[in-house]
């Protein structure tokens, strides 16, 4: 009987152990990714100016470099949303677009910076759900485009991203009946990727019911 009480005694020390450790991990580990990746940032941004500021001051200065870019983004940014600031945009636009690979990169990376800064306005259109990468197996999309092909097909244009960092992924030209359209919003739906499935909306789980249930009936292998 003691031999019984102290191997209950310390199995129940072990799951308060173990509920605490993961306790402790659920809180710590994403606050120190979120620290370290701030401090990964600065250091980027910051020694981007570093040389110039050793050429200027004969010496690196930390966080200068970082200061005077954020500064930089601001003024610019200011000029940005201002009548005169279009034009200069506009006008530096139309000087890109004289460079063949200066445009596409520059329009590239400035429509993916756009459609996860602002997607109401350009970017994904639609959160949908497509059998990706295999036939039964359902993944979150974005249509990003839509056209008609010569015979009358509508196809879509779905971007697939890649968890926990939805700024990567796939791009697939699929058939629009091949597509299940959802109610999601964008953020919604790219919160489900970066939380890796953990955030998911009560909507998805009952499109992949439903699809299957279609699936299964297309099929003729519906439970009997």
């Amino acid at each position: 009987m003691p031999q019984k009480t102290t191997m209950s005694v310390w199995g129940h020390f072990l799951r308060k152990f173990r509920a605490i450790v993961i306790a402790g991990l659920v809180v710590t580990v994403p606050i120190g990714l979120t620290i370290w990746i701030i401090v990964w940032l600065f250091g980027v941004v910051d020694k981007l100016l570093q040389p110039l500021i050793k050429l200027i001051a004969g010496h690196t200065i930390t966080g200068v470099g970082f200061g005077v870019m954020a500064v930089l983004i601001l003024i610019l940014g200011a000029v940005a949303t201002n009548v005169v600031g279009k034009r200069i945009v506009r006008w530096g636009e139309s000087l890109l677009a004289r460079v063949p690979i200066g445009r596409t990169l520059y329009v590239a990376i400035k429509q993916v910076i756009q459609s996860f800064s602002d997607p109401s306005k350009t970017g994904f259109m639609h959160v949908v759900m497509v059998e990706y990468p295999r036939r039964g197996i359902h993944t979150l999309g974005f249509i990003t485009n839509e056209h008609t092909d010569a015979s009358g097909k509508k196809l879509v244009n779905v971007f697939i991203p890649t968890a926990p960092n939805p700024t990567t992924g796939f791009l697939q030209i699929v058939d629009e009946t091949e597509v299940i359209r959802t109610n999601l919003t964008v953020e919604e739906a790219i919160k489900m990727v970066v939380s890796a499935g953990r955030m998911s909306p009560k909507e998805v789980g009952d499109k992949m019911v439903q699809a299957k249930s279609e699936a299964e009936k297309n099929t003729g292998q519906g439970p009997k």
